[in-house]
């Protein structure tokens, strides 16, 4: 039912704000943008269709739209279709696009060599057999892999076969507390995580892309790890005491827990040589990314595309094209370009400087304290997620809004825009109450090992907690290190 209303639902809001008289201090243009914007965030809220088809729906509206209406450089003309499409194709040719295709690539490769399972095994068989110790494990193990794979769906899509195995070996009810612990753990974790390393998640690289765009700021990755890594590494530590307090394990132990761990790295066998080509790889990678700015000046996105270029050559790489392209998640590609032409037509039509407009006159922003204006928009941005299903759908239509806003905000008072964009890019992230909010928290969901209402009892106060350590951070760590002024 909920598919099936949100693009009716979508188009009409789309018709009435196109038929609403365009504001004075707003371009037709702008006004135009507005209406896609509206249209867009309907059907990624309803999953009226696929990602990619909602790429293709937006793609034509703006070049239609837009291309039908004056040009705002020079008014006497239309824009034309040509020129639509150009503004509606431009996150395509974006650095950041190159950074998350890569991402994917790496993430394949892992899956194809297997050494994401050789890690997590491996990481799970120096645990012990005690559930409390597993359950750190599997945490410990969302941390391990962010590092190496970044892409969240991948990860979990990974450790949730894993886990299922123990569950099955030892005949662990599918519906027992110990299974709904580890499963929600899975995804939980890497969520977490998602804040904690830039190159975690494609949302994190549609915020970065606009604070280069409209501040004209680079993030290093170790710059982001400092400033993130603590709230998350905090967080997982709350996870764990959290999660053993609302949903306890029936039992203490798994008896031979160890011994099935033991006996599936065992069958693995030795490290093959593609595995050790890309174990390699990835280290020399994280090097270059956690050294950006310190030892070099090569960015995250060219050291990326370099070492999947190595992973690909003849001989000397560790997979072909053909293997490649089977295991990508190409809808999350052309979500994240179609995001990026999305904010970026509305930062240009001045649509996203009238919204944030607005937002700064109905919550009143003139002259609030840095402190007070992310307690106001984190908890906006933690109300709107509930109608997401992707934070990167969420990023796209929100990050250029909210440094828009930030910026508003900053004519009144001194503000750090460039770290506050970044601690409210930490709250997009989140994503803890629904199943529904994340497609990790999906693939977790379709083990079919807990229900949505155990989900929502753990969700709800990780999100509170999660919104306080904000809080608090902004306050004491975040405003040491100068990203709170």
């Amino acid at each position: 039912m909920r598919k099936k209303i949100g693009l009716p639902l979508g188009l009409f809001t789309l018709l009435v704000i196109l038929l609403l008289p365009t504001p004075p201090d707003l371009s037709t243009a702008g006004h135009r943008m507005l209406a896609i914007l509206v249209f867009s965030v309907v059907i990624w809220m309803f999953e009226t269709v696929s990602y990619p088809v909602s790429a293709a729906i937006i793609i034509s509206l703006m070049a239609f739209l837009l291309g039908t209406a004056p040009n705002m450089m020079n008014p006497d003309k239309f824009l034309g279709t040509s020129g639509a499409l150009k503004m509606a194709m431009s996150g395509f040719s974006s650095p950041a696009l190159a950074l998350v295709g890569a991402a994917l690539f790496i993430s394949a490769a892992m899956m194809k060599t297997g050494l994401d399972k050789r890690l997590a095994l491996f990481i799970l068989s120096k645990i012990g057999a005690k559930t409390k110790n597993v359950l750190a494990g599997v945490i410990l193990v969302g941390f391990i892999l962010s590092f190496f794979v970044p892409s969240t769906t991948a990860r979990v899509s990974c450790m949730v076969p894993i886990v299922m195995g123990i569950i099955a070996a030892f005949g662990v009810p599918l519906k027992s507390r110990f299974s709904a612990v580890m499963m929600i753990a899975i995804a939980q974790a890497d969520s977490i995580w998602n804040v904690g390393i830039k190159t975690a998640a494609a949302q994190n690289m549609i915020a970065l892309e606009f604070i280069e765009k409209q501040l004209g700021t680079t993030v290093s990755w170790l710059d982001w790890f400092i400033t993130a890594a603590p709230f998350a590494a905090i967080m997982s530590v709350i996870l764990y005491f959290l999660l053993l307090k609302l949903v306890p394990p029936e039992m203490d132990e798994i008896e031979g827990g160890q011994e099935t761990v033991a006996r599936e790295l065992k069958a693995l066998g030795p490290m093959t040589l593609s595995e050790k080509k890309l174990l390699e790889i990835s280290l020399l990678l994280l090097f270059l990314w956690s050294t950006e700015k310190i030892l070099h000046n090569f960015d995250t996105s060219s050291t990326t595309m370099a070492a999947i270029t190595v992973m690909m050559l003849p001989g000397i790489g560790i997979m072909t094209w053909k293997e490649a392209q089977a295991k990508i998640g190409w809808g999350t590609l052309v979500l994240f370009g179609v995001g990026i032409s999305l904010g970026s037509a509305v930062l240009s039509t001045k649509a996203a400087t009238w919204i944030a407009h607005m937002i700064v006159n109905v919550f009143g922003l003139y002259h609030t304290s840095a402190f007070m204006i992310i307690a106001i928009l984190a908890m906006f941005l933690i109300v709107i997620h509930l109608g997401f299903a992707s934070a990167t759908a969420l990023a796209a239509a929100m990050i250029p809004i909210i440094i828009s806003v930030l910026q508003g905000a900053a004519e009144y008072s001194h503000l750090n825009v460039v770290g506050m964009t970044l601690i409210l890019q930490y709250v997009i992230c989140f994503g803890f109450i629904l199943p529904v909010n994340a497609p990790q928290n999906m693939v977790a969901f379709g083990t079919e090992t807990f229900e949505a209402k155990t989900f929502i009892k753990t969700g709800i106060p990780l999100t509170v907690i999660a919104y306080s350590l904000i809080m608090l951070m902004a306050a004491t760590y975040w405003k040491w290190l100068g990203i709170i002024i």
